[in-house]
């Protein structure tokens, strides 16, 4: 059962045109997870790329953090209507945690602290498109927001932004994550309002 904050109402402002169609934007920043908030300290906090040869690249917090930084200003739009736009990141960029990894793959399987997980085509984590997120307007990522760290793919509906990631798992095919499985797009574009399958 999914928690909804008090932020996650809204208003439709159709005359905007950062929304993607059937979209409203709130102040707030709603609270929407499947199950409950995993709390995951930093000194045991890792993140991992492994490749379909199953050779794992490895970052520990402080890997992580002294890799370079990004600041990231973006709008952000969750499947469930609502859009929170001009939103402030601070991260690292895949294209960053990509630098030497030998794959072949065209897609990605996102895992998270906690279980969840989410299909991403690597096409759509490289070229400046996504980041793994630390920082939110300033401070450190809440663990209801994903913290201590969390995949950015503000360019797709944000169940795609994989909150408390773990790692990158490299596919040869296409396979649906937790809510792909549960009928939602496998690619979730809002512009072509693609949130079901």
């Amino acid at each position: 059962m999914g928690i909804i904050s008090s932020g996650f109402l809204g208003r439709r402002r159709t005359e905007d045109p950062r929304l993607p169609p059937g979209q409203y934007q709130t102040d707030g920043f709603p609270v929407l997870s499947a199950g409950p908030t995993p709390r995951v300290p930093k000194d045991q906090w890792a993140f991992t790329i492994t490749t379909e040869k199953g050779v794992v690249h490895r970052w520990s917090w402080d890997e992580f953090m002294a890799l370079p930084q990004d600041d990231v200003a973006t709008d952000i739009h969750c499947v469930t209507s609502w859009s929170k736009l001009g939103t402030s990141w601070r991260g690292v960029t895949l294209d960053t945690l990509f630098q030497g990894v030998q794959t072949d793959c065209e897609y990605t399987m996102a895992h998270s602290f906690g279980g969840y997980t989410t299909n991403v085509p690597l096409a759509d984590l490289l070229g400046g498109k996504a980041w793994v997120a630390h920082t939110f307007d300033g401070s450190d990522l809440a663990p209801e927001h994903g913290g201590p760290a969390r995949l950015l793919v503000p360019h797709l509906y944000f169940w795609k932004s994989a909150k408390w990631v773990s790692g990158l798992e490299m596919m040869r095919r296409d396979s649906p994550g937790f809510w792909e499985q549960n009928g939602y797009h496998m690619y979730g574009d809002p512009w072509l309002e693609e949130r079901y399958g």
